[in-house]
């Protein structure tokens, strides 16, 4: 069975030098989660920003954590790709983000990903696809319930006005994600021109001057992960208003102080997904949101290789001369 790793160059950021490139291998055995009672035939495998991460680190394990594909069962489906003990009391109601050990089982980086012809999960991981999802669009299904839980934990609701920082597959599934639960106004502050294109096609305002503090948004969502990203969504937030980080920030926040205290900016902390006070998973609701947009997949899904082309994929993917916002492996 093909599947793709990790191949350590020893010319990147991690330890003993680091560094790697992806190779497309066969593997005797169908890789998985531990515990996995499930697998799934891939269809679609969308490339993250963390592949990219922990290729540089050094990983030389296999990869992929927005997957999607066909069970047993011939249904389709996408995969809640946090991976916890299944034990603890934040799992038990659906918190899996917020296990302690859920970092033994991050794909990609401490165990095996899914970009590979079949992989293997817990059935709890298994995300049903609703009517008008196609499934080699549902890799989505994984990096949209970021983009939801950013914008609920926010407290987005009807008559809410929303600035997404930041372009990239997450900023963008954020627009949607915000208009998904009824914002009146959603603009997006992005740089690269095929990412304002693509906000534009979503609906999106375009915040042209993001540094100039105009706009008074209710809640500002960082979608970029960097310095100037977090001077810009603070600048553009109203008194009041909620700062939503979904965005990874390496090391010490960068949270420009005075201006977020004098507006007495509400911050919170947007990791991966869960489920809310109900106990409705964000992987469902993401899903839901993508069947009825087919836009979404159709704006931020820019690149699609089959499963033999990886390098180049990943290649595309970390390039942003390319123009790719969302690369799919079709295996």
């Amino acid at each position: 069975m093909r599947a793709v790793r990790g191949k350590a160059t020893g010319t990147g950021t991690g330890a003993n030098g680091g560094g790697a490139a992806v190779e497309v291998v066969d593997v005797a055995d169908v890789p998985g989660v531990p515990g996995a009672d499930r697998e799934i035939e891939l269809v679609a495998a969308g490339i993250c920003g963390s592949d990219l991460g922990y290729l540089a680190m050094g990983s030389t394990l296999l990869l992929g954590h927005e997957l999607a594909g066909i069970g047993a069962d011939g249904a389709a489906y996408a995969v809640e790709a946090v991976f916890g003990c299944g034990t603890c009391a934040q799992c038990a109601a659906g918190h899996r983000n917020r296990c302690v050990d859920v970092h033994l089982r991050v794909p990609g980086m401490t165990i095996d990903g899914g970009m590979a012809e079949r992989y293997a999960v817990p059935a709890t991981a298994l995300v049903p696809l609703p009517d008008g999802l196609a499934v080699r669009d549902a890799c989505l299904v994984e990096p949209s319930a970021v983009a939801w839980r950013a914008a609920r934990l926010a407290g987005v609701a009807p008559g809410s006005r929303v600035a997404v920082v930041g372009g990239g597959a997450i900023g963008l599934l954020a627009v949607a994600a915000a208009q998904a639960l009824g914002a009146s106004e959603v603009a997006l502050s992005a740089r690269r021109i095929e990412r304002v294109e693509a906000g534009r096609r979503l609906g999106a305002a375009i915040v042209s001057d993001a540094a100039s503090g105009a706009g008074g948004y209710d809640v500002v969502i960082d979608a970029a992960g960097t310095a100037g990203a977090l001077t810009d969504a603070v600048g553009l937030l109203a008194p009041g208003g909620t700062l939503s980080i979904a965005a990874l920030h390496a090391g010490d926040l960068p949270l420009p102080f005075l201006p977020s205290f004098l507006k007495e900016a509400r911050v919170v902390m947007s990791m991966a997904y869960g489920a809310d006070e109900h106990g409705v998973r964000d992987v469902d609701q993401a899903a839901r949101m993508l069947a009825a947009r087919p836009d979404v997949a159709a704006s931020v899904i820019t690149h699609r290789f089959p499963l033999e082309d990886a390098a180049e994929a990943f290649r595309v993917a970390a390039d942003r001369s390319t123009g790719a916002i969302k690369v799919v492996v079709e295996p």
